[in-house]
């Protein structure tokens, strides 16, 4: 059972002026042509310049290269899906009957751009400050345990450098399946090195995402990840 817009309202604690805000930002296209894709387009632009001024001033000495790379990696989807499932943003989510089928309120891309919409809601009832405020307040924890140089190199990047500067074989990545339909795959990967007896092992909504999961994981287990 889908539940109100006002309940997620009380549950990030925002008390929209006008609900139709929030009841926007959460309808999916799959519904009709009144959706959120206008208020996410809007979030979009706010999350990023948001999380831009915050690296900006976090990170005083950082390259423009550098600070569009770190921004990158806090708003990608992944990041946004992952803060859309600690809202419980799925629960709320008004989809048409294919995406409900399908299970859409759990996919990674339509959670992303349900915070997006949410975003661009609270700006709409309210203002800039107001939505810099909560937009901080679910990165917080991300952008405290930010290294710059540990951020600037994905988990594959930094399993291959260090086994290479151990003398070790690369790491080889082996799909070993594929589920669900085209528009909602899900892959699962084995990342095999020379260190570890059993291989590790990475889901994600993309060959690459998963690839990264299982390097993480090799990572983990050699105590190299912080």
């Amino acid at each position: 059972m889908i539940k109100p817009a006002p309940d997620l309202a009380k549950r990030i604690g925002y008390a929209f002026k006008d609900i139709s805000h929030c009841e926007l930002a959460l309808t999916h296209r799959s519904c009709g042509k009144r959706n959120n894709e206008r208020l996410e387009f809007l979030g979009d632009s706010i999350v990023n310049m948001v999380i831009a001024d915050d690296l900006y001033e976090r990170f005083p000495e950082a390259r423009e290269g550098q600070l569009s790379r770190l921004r990158a990696r806090m708003v990608k989807g992944e990041t946004l899906a992952e803060i859309a499932r600690e809202l419980k943003l799925g629960d709320y989510l008004k989809l048409g009957p294919g995406e409900l089928k399908s299970g859409g309120f759990r996919r990674d891309s339509i959670l992303a751009d349900a915070v997006e919409a949410v975003i661009g809601a609270i700006y709409q009832d309210s203002d800039l400050e107001t939505v810099r405020g909560f937009i901080l307040s679910w990165f917080a924890e991300r952008l405290e345990n930010l290294d710059i140089d540990e951020a600037l190199k994905d988990s594959k990047t930094r399993l291959q450098e260090y086994l290479q500067s151990r003398r070790h074989a690369l790491p080889q990545y082996e799909l070993t399946h594929v589920e669900g339909e085209a528009h909602a795959q899900t892959f699962y990967i084995l990342c095999h090195i020379e260190p570890l007896t059993e291989p590790t092992k990475g889901v994600g909504s993309s060959r690459r995402q998963a690839e990264q999961e299982a390097a993480k994981a090799a990572l983990a287990l050699m105590e190299v990840s912080k």
